[in-house]
């Protein structure tokens, strides 16, 4: 096993490890604080500062990076995550609205620190003419991400209900805390630390196609997000009477099965075939995501068959946006200059964290105000942006 592939398995390992306790929490907290009689808006607004963190960590987390290296940058969001989790070690009385959001503030902070390092790192990893590589390698790292997430949600189930929420938190911090002292191990020390120095003025890309890209994917998670973080759980209990258990078992299903699509989205797009994604793929896949949309908005205001509608909406719909968000991650890491890569990895990632939160504000308030096909159509409208912005993209290689 050669130096590079051994980084990419630290690293990898690390961010699976991460991204279990992270999904895991997440239900904990879910679950606990319905157990508590919080509604479900109540328990959405628990995460606004973990994804309102998320925009400033990718903004400045990318330039730290530049200074003290990505290693310590993941780890510095291994340990974050650490700290998260020890702040709801507390008594259940002081467990209130606010403290809680700031614990996931931490969390939101380490997320993206880990996240930003990641994606990064594999661009270092490997030589720049074996772009099949790249794409195959972060298709895996976003795609298993995505499904062990899931698959945190099971988890996080589970440890609470053999072992009650303050022990399951502790079984995760350890182990936590013993992947972080491998990964210190093992880690190169200099990967990711530039030999300049970066003005903190730098964070903002100066890339065209970096910042269209970022303009695009703000769009494509906003979307998704309008329909899918609020509107949708609320009005499968709301209108079609699912019980929490059977809410929380199709989402973690939904998310499992969408990492595994993001991580043979190379093989949908025909990498085997030698086809490497640019510009081009970008729009031509956002343009196959709006058509579903569209169809499930319109068979939804329509009032047919509404509960299968939204079941099999939803497996086309996930299935259309993991191959966008794969095709989306190995662009921008593409696209990212190998000198400062994590600022422009960060960039792009901001744009992310904060199409997310205006996703989530917006899933809330127009649910509340019209409905679930008002939502739809707002998503169609993000989508459709997405897709006209993505249609400037580079239609060659565009290689940092």
């Amino acid at each position: 096993m050669n130096s590079a592939i051994k980084q990419y398995a630290v690293i990898t390992a690390s961010y699976w490890a991460f991204t279990l306790t992270d999904g895991a929490l997440r239900m904990l907290v879910v679950l606990y604080f319905h157990q508590l009689g919080y509604s479900p808006l109540e328990i959405a607004s628990l995460f606004l500062l973990y994804e309102f963190c998320g925009v400033i960590t990718n903004l400045i987390g990318g330039w730290l990076a530049t200074h003290i290296g990505l290693n310590k940058s993941m780890h510095l969001g291994l340990a974050l995550q650490i700290i998260a989790l020890c702040m709801m070690l507390v008594d259940s009385e002081q467990l209130s609205v606010l403290y809680v959001m700031v614990a996931q503030a931490v969390s939101g902070i380490a997320k993206d620190f880990n996240k930003m390092s990641a994606k990064s790192s594999i661009k270092l990893l490997v030589p720049k003419e074996e772009q099949g590589k790249l794409y195959q390698w972060v298709a895996l790292l976003t795609g298993s991400k995505n499904t062990l997430k899931g698959i945190g949600f099971f988890l996080g189930a589970f440890l609470l209900s053999q072992f009650g929420f303050r022990l399951a938190i502790i079984i995760m911090a350890i182990a936590l805390a013993i992947v972080l002292l491998f990964s210190f191990i093992l880690l190169r020390g200099d990967l990711g630390k530039t030999k300049f120095k970066v003005k903190f003025t730098d964070i903002f890309s100066k890339s065209a196609a970096v910042n269209r890209l970022s303009a695009a994917r703000f769009f494509l998670f906003g979307a998704r997000d309008i329909w899918f973080v609020i509107a949708l759980p609320v009005f499968l209990q709301e209108q079609l009477h699912w019980q929490n258990n059977s809410v929380g078992f199709f989402l973690a299903s939904w998310v499992i099965a969408y990492g595994l699509v993001q991580t043979i989205a190379p093989k949908i797009t025909g990498l085997k075939k030698g086809k490497i994604p640019d510009g081009q793929t970008a729009w031509v896949w956002a343009l196959g995501l709006l058509i579903a949309t569209c169809m499930i908005t319109v068979l939804l205001a329509l009032q047919w068959q509404t509960e299968q509608v939204l079941i099999i909406g939803l497996i086309f719909f996930g299935a259309l946006f993991a191959i966008n968000s794969s095709v989306h991650s190995y662009l921008i890491v593409a696209y990212a200059k190998e000198d400062h890569v994590s600022l422009d990895v960060g960039f792009y990632y901001m744009a992310n964290a904060f199409g997310r939160l205006v996703g989530t504000l917006l899933s809330g308030w127009i649910y509340q105000n019209y409905s679930l096909s008002a939502c739809l159509a707002s998503t169609g409208v993000f989508i459709l942006i997405a897709t006209l912005i993505s249609v400037g993209l580079p239609r060659e290689q565009v290689l940092g």
